[in-house]
C-alpha cells in the first residue's frame, strides 16, 4: 500500500456528503486527512498546516477553487503540496485553466471512490520515490540536488540563484537533467512522473513544460534548453558537468 504516516491531504469540498465519502475513502487506504468547505477556511488552514496533496473543488464559496489554487501557488510554505482538482463534466476549459494556475491533475465528477484513490496514490508516488536518493545532477547551466530538492540556474561561472519552482516542475526539470538529449514523448513523461494510474489528459504535459520555460529559458517562447520535438514530445539540452 503506498501510504507514508507524514503525509497529510486536504479536503476542499463543500459539498459535505462528497466531502465525506473522500476523506472516508481516503482513510481506508490509511492517508491521514482533513476537510473544509469554503476556500478561505482551506487557505487558512494552508497557511498554519500546510499539507503534502490537497484534494480541490473547482466550485467553492467565496474563493473558488481557481483563485485559491493560484494563491497557494503564490505562498511561500514549508511544502509545495499536489493539488488534485475535482471538476464536473462540461467545465473543460476551466480544467485548462486549473492546470495553467498550478494543478497538478484533476478528476471529473462523478468519480469513484476507487479512482480517486488511484490518483491521490499517482501524485504521492513522486514524492515516496526520492526517499533515500542523494544524487546531484550538473549540467553547464544547472544543477539539481534530489536529496535537497533544490534547482539552481548559473548565469556566469560564479554567478548562480536557487529556481523557485513547484514540486511538480523541480520533478519535471530533474527528469529532464538526469536524462541529457533524450527525446521523451508525452506518454514517457506521464509515465515517469505520475506512474501507470494516471487518467488526465496528456495536455497537462504541455502546461506544465510552458510553466517551467517561463522560469528557466531565457526567452520562453524560443526555448534554448527544453526543446519541442514535433510530433513526438521534448528534449532537453545543455552538457553534463562532472
Amino acid at each position: 500500500m503506498l501510504t507514508s504516516p507524514d503525509m497529510e491531504i486536504l479536503i476542499v469540498e463543500d459539498e459535505i456528503e462528497i466531502a465525506q465519502l473522500i476523506q472516508l475513502s481516503l482513510e481506508q487506504e490509511g492517508f491521514s486527512c482533513r476537510a473544509c468547505h469554503d476556500g478561505l477556511t482551506a487557505l487558512h488552514v494552508f497557511q498554519t498546516q500546510p499539507p503534502d496533496l490537497i484534494v480541490l473543488d473547482l466550485r467553492l464559496p467565496g474563493l473558488d477553487g481557481l483563485e485559491l489554487c493560484a494563491r497557494i501557488r503564490q505562498m511561500p510554505s514549508p511544502k509545495d503540496p499536489y493539488i488534485l482538482m475535482l471538476t464536473a463534466k462540461g467545465e473543460e476549459l476551466d480544467r485548462i485553466i486549473g492546470l495553467s494556475t498550478g494543478a497538478d491533475d484533476y478528476l471529473v465528477k462523478p468519480f469513484s471512490p476507487r479512482e480517486l484513490v488511484a490518483r491521490v496514490r499517482a501524485l504521492l508516488r513522486r514524492s515516496l520515490r526520492q526517499i533515500g536518493i542523494t544524487h546531484t545532477y550538473n549540467t553547464q547551466h544547472f544543477t539539481v540536488d534530489l536529496d535537497q530538492r533544490t534547482a539552481y540556474r548559473h548565469w556566469e561561472p560564479n554567478q548562480s540563484e536557487i529556481l523557485d519552482i513547484t514540486t511538480l516542475e523541480f520533478d519535471l526539470l530533474s527528469t529532464f537533467i538526469s536524462y541529457p538529449g533524450r527525446v521523451w514523448s508525452r506518454e514517457q513523461l506521464i509515465d515517469k512522473l505520475w506512474g501507470s494510474d494516471f487518467f488526465g489528459d496528456e495536455r497537462v504535459v504541455d502546461t506544465h513544460v510552458a510553466r517551467l520555460r517561463k522560469k528557466i529559458e531565457p526567452q520562453p517562447t524560443n526555448p534554448r534548453f527544453i526543446k519541442t520535438m514535433i510530433g513526438i514530445g521534448y528534449k532537453f539540452e545543455d552538457p553534463p558537468v562532472q
